[in-house]
C-alpha cells in the first residue's frame, strides 16, 4: 500500500509512534508529514520520535510531493495525532501545507482518511467539524483505547488504538486482539 502518516500539535505522540512501528515499510510505501507544532509535541512526550528506517519524511510545506495531487494513486492517509485546529481547517477546506492539501486530496478523491483526534471535550463547533467531515466521506477514530485485551503497560493501552487505525488503514493485523464469544459453547455432534 500506498500511505500517508501525518501529525499535528495534538498530545499523542505515542500514538503515532506505536502505529509507524507497526507498519511495515518495506512492504508498504510509507510517506510521514509532521507539523511543526507535531514536532515541538513529539519532542516533549517521547524525546525522539523513532522513525523506522525506509519511512519516507517531508517537510508540512513541501507541495512538490506526490500525495498533494489527486493524480497520484495512495490508499490512505492518517492523520495521528489529529488537533481540532488541524480538524477545523480541514472540514473548511483549507490547503495551506501539504498535510492539509493532502488531506484534502484525499476526501476529494474518495480515498480513505483517517483522523485521529486526542482532545477533549470537545465543543459544539468541534463537533460540527467533525460532522462535516463524517459527511465528506472522513473517517473518525478518536484516540480511545479498549480494554478488552487488558493491557498491561501503557504501550499495550496505545497499541488498542494503533490496531484499530491498521484496520481501518486494511493492513493485516495479526498482533491485534480479536474479540471471541467465550460465552458461547459449542455443542458436541
Amino acid at each position: 500500500m500506498k500511505l500517508v502518516i501525518a501529525a499535528t500539535g495534538a498530545s499523542g505522540t505515542i500514538y503515532l509512534q506505536r502505529l509507524i512501528e507497526q507498519i511495515d515499510p518495506a512492504a508498504n510505501e510509507v510517506h510521514l508529514v509532521m507539523s511543526s507544532h507535531a514536532k515541538q509535541v513529539a519532542k516533549q512526550e517521547v524525546d525522539q520520535l523513532a522513525i523506522p528506517k525506509g519511512v519516507i519524511e517531508h517537510g508540512e510545506n513541501d507541495l512538490n510531493v506526490p500525495f498533494v495531487s489527486g493524480s497520484a494513486r495512495f490508499d490512505a492517509m492518517v492523520i495521528v495525532p489529529c488537533s481540532m485546529a488541524t480538524l477545523g481547517r480541514i472540514a473548511s477546506g483549507s490547503s495551506d501545507s501539504a498535510l492539509l492539501r493532502a488531506a484534502d486530496v484525499f476526501l476529494k478523491e474518495r480515498r480513505k482518511l483517517i483522523l485521529v483526534p486526542r482532545e477533549t471535550p470537545w465543543s459544539l463547533i468541534h463537533a460540527r467539524n467533525v460532522v462535516t467531515l463524517l459527511e465528506a466521506g472522513a473517517i473518525l477514530l478518536p484516540a480511545i483505547p479498549s480494554f478488552y485485551s487488558r493491557p498491561q503497560s501503557v504501550a499495550e493501552v496505545v497499541d488498542t488504538v494503533a490496531w484499530r487505525i491498521i484496520d481501518q488503514i486494511g493492513l493485516p493485523n495479526p498482533r491485534a486482539f480479536r474479540w471471541k464469544d467465550e460465552s458461547a459453547k459449542r455443542s458436541e455432534s
